[in-house]
């Protein structure tokens, strides 16, 4: 089995102080990339800021051979995000590969949630891979060259309580990944999605007697693979904890059409929607070509 290896690449990981975002930064390191280790130093919802977090990583990096610089900017600002993809680029000339890693958590119900609860998360989910993503792409397209892996969550996939502002946050990510998984084809750019369940400062008191069974570094391989020059795919969302790896899909079913000659009735959607829901021979769109044929398809009968 050929050895997967980073040598010549440059990363950037986003929240890698600790948790899931430094076994990422260490599993790179060692495999001979450079990395940009950042981090905030904030706390688990998002307050504070400290250099010592992301310093640990890169002082353990160094310490064992490899090669990497700290970045304490905040990945919710446009000035952030050029700040952390310029660290790189001053540091090893260019940017490979970018993890989006960074999150905080404002847990509460929905008729509760504060409208600076729903800001903050998407500040720095949604808007903060995005400001790192964009000066990153610009790069990749440059060099011909990038591997993307977005962060995303089952809260926002599937479903979770209490989870309203974090869900529409990381699902949004799953639109930003499959929409520059279309972009970035062209230049060999890699986008594609995980939906991790693992031990960390912001879960550990989540997921109750399970959590020791969920270490990150069950989530590192994965990532790391979809990083590498080996990985082919993109456009994907893989669901990954505890040493369980499956693939997550937004599926698109064949569907009823209705007859022609002018819109259906509410009654005729109602008379036919288990044929609707039908998801026997579905198809996987790859962009939204792939749904505009299939209307058009209908279209013909």
């Amino acid at each position: 089995m050929e050895e997967i290896r980073y040598d010549g690449r440059v990363a950037i990981v986003t929240g890698a102080g600790g948790g899931l975002g430094r076994t990422y930064a260490l599993a790179l390191a060692r495999r001979g990339a450079s990395v940009v280790v950042n981090d905030l130093g904030g706390a688990a919802d998002g307050t504070g800021a400290g250099s010592s977090m992301a310093d640990s990583v890169v002082k353990e990096i160094i310490e064992a051979g490899g090669k990497a610089a700290a970045n304490y900017d905040s990945v919710a600002t446009p000035e952030g995000g050029e700040g952390i993809v310029k660290t790189a680029i001053d540091n090893f000339g260019k940017v490979d590969i970018v993890i989006n890693n960074a999150g905080i958590l404002r847990d509460k119900t929905f008729a509760k949630l504060e409208p600076h609860e729903l800001e903050i998360v998407l500040d720095v989910h949604l808007k903060g891979a995005f400001y790192v993503t964009q000066p990153a792409f610009r790069s990749m397209k440059e060099n011909n060259y990038g591997r993307i892996v977005f962060a995303a969550s089952g809260a926002g996939i599937f479903g979770n309580f209490g989870q309203t502002n974090y869900g529409a946050a990381k699902m949004g990510l799953v639109g930003l990944s499959n929409v520059l998984a279309v972009e970035g084809a062209r230049y060999n750019i890699k986008c594609n999605v995980i939906a991790p369940i693992a031990k960390t400062r912001l879960t550990e008191s989540l997921l109750g007697p399970m959590a020791d069974a969920l270490d990150p570094e069950y989530v590192t391989p994965l990532v790391a693979y979809l990083v590498s020059e080996k990985c082919e795919l993109t456009h994907e969302i893989f669901d990954v904890g505890g040493g369980r790896y499956a693939r997550i899909f937004v599926g698109l079913a064949k569907g009823w059409a209705a007859p022609k000659g002018g819109a259906p009735s509410i009654e005729s959607i109602a008379d036919n929607m288990d044929a609707i829901r039908d998801t026997e021979g579905y198809s996987i769109p790859t962009s939204i070509a792939d749904e505009m044929k299939a209307i058009a398809e209908s279209l013909k009968g």
